[in-house]
């Protein structure tokens, strides 16, 4: 299992304490939940990817592909996730599914009621899942999926108010208080990525403009990186070369690997997106004082060509250990877990009702055998 990235930052004095809810449904239940291996599902705007998980938070297999092209029908999503739990159920004994979307999942974790990089409008994901798996479904957003693990497993163990944020295709983001997700009343808290922090800036997905995640994220990181190139900018004649000029070509991953070899654009473009990072961070400081934050999602492979500007942008010192990009999938696979106890029962009843048959029988047998 690879290791996590996580930046603990010290905000000042503490105040004083103020009273608050805990809830303990998902505080202990992780405790008495069955030990039994369930897949975890974490569905980005670029990639699927899914993963057997035992209850230690191992991963047992894994496998990847990549997102259907958003303008395709839901249902091709629904259908990839489908074929990969299967493939993986034919090597493991699968208990539960539980799905990491990226997007606004409803309170009663079923419905995933908007996603700003797939065609997810008011999608009952979890109940057309649940009608094609014969295992018990869950369904959160990715980001609370991947502050769940990184609460149980990883970087903000102990941790009694950790903040997630996920760099990946936008920005997510989960807040996670005493052992318990904090998802607002329609279950749609922590949508960071779209808090507005440049007016009349860069259209969003969303539909709206200048939202953060379009100036510190994987998209905000290629977008500036094709428009320096297709204006033929003398900054960006190494990546114009490097893609031979197909400026379509230009990736996240790959500016990433060329600023690590000493390109003095990409460096640069990291930069600014490590700055934006941590003005977003210091006023999410500002707002909920959270003793920890974890730093996730594929952009945070860039390490410290990202984290040391966002450090300066943040004014605070923040310390790591290591990233870990299968957080979501960790997360829906552990939480899944919180509701394999119907699929448990109800193969146990089977079992049951297959040995007092096989019983019944051999009693018939032996009776026929006796006359």
């Amino acid at each position: 299992m690879s290791t996590y990235r996580d930046f603990t930052a010290p905000i000042g004095s503490r105040r004083a304490p103020v009273l608050r809810t805990v809830g303990p449904r998902e505080r202990r239940s992780h405790l008495t939940a069955p030990r039994v291996p369930t897949v975890g599902i974490d569905i980005g705007g670029t990639k699927v990817m899914a993963g057997v998980v035992d209850a230690d938070g191992n991963i047992l297999e894994k496998l990847r592909t990549e997102t259907p092209d958003k303008s395709k029908s839901p249902k091709v999503v629904e259908d990839t996730i489908v074929e990969l739990v299967l493939d993986l159920s034919d090597r493991h004994d699968v208990h539960a599914v539980g799905i990491g979307a990226a997007g606004w999942v409803d309170a009663d974790r079923n419905r995933v009621l908007f996603a700003p990089h797939l065609s997810w409008r008011n999608e009952p994901l979890r109940d057309r899942l649940a009608g094609r798996l014969a295992v018990p479904v869950l369904v959160d957003n990715d980001a609370n999926s991947a502050a769940w693990a990184e609460w149980r497993f990883g970087a903000g163990r102990g941790e009694d108010h950790l903040v997630m944020i996920t760099l990946g295709t936008g920005i997510g983001g989960a807040i996670l208080e005493d052992g318990q997700v904090k998802r607002g009343k329609y279950g749609v808290a922590g949508e960071f990525g779209h808090m507005q922090v440049v007016p009349g800036g860069h259209r969003c997905p969303c539909g709206n403009r200048g939202c953060w995640e379009q100036y510190s994220s994987g998209n905000a990181l290629v977008r500036e990186a094709r428009e320096l190139a297709a204006a033929d900018s003398p900054v960006a004649y190494g990546i114009i070369e490097h893609v031979k000029g197909s400026i379509g070509d230009i990736t996240g991953p790959m500016i990433t690997e060329l600023a690590r070899e000493g390109d003095a654009m990409c460096v640069e473009l990291l930069q600014d997106i490590g700055q934006w990072l941590g003005v977003g961070i210091a006023n999410l400081a500002a707002a909920l004082d959270p003793s920890c934050f974890v730093i996730g999602g594929g952009v945070s492979a860039a390490d410290d060509l990202l984290i040391g500007p966002a450090r300066d942008a943040f004014k605070r010192q923040l310390t790591g250990r290591g990233y870990r990009p299968e957080a979501g999938m960790v997360g829906a696979a552990d939480l899944a877990r919180l509701v394999a106890r119907r699929f448990r029962r109800a193969k146990r009843r089977r079992v049951e009702r297959y040995e007092r048959y096989e019983r019944y029988a051999e009693a018939r047998r032996s009776s026929r055998e006796s006359l």
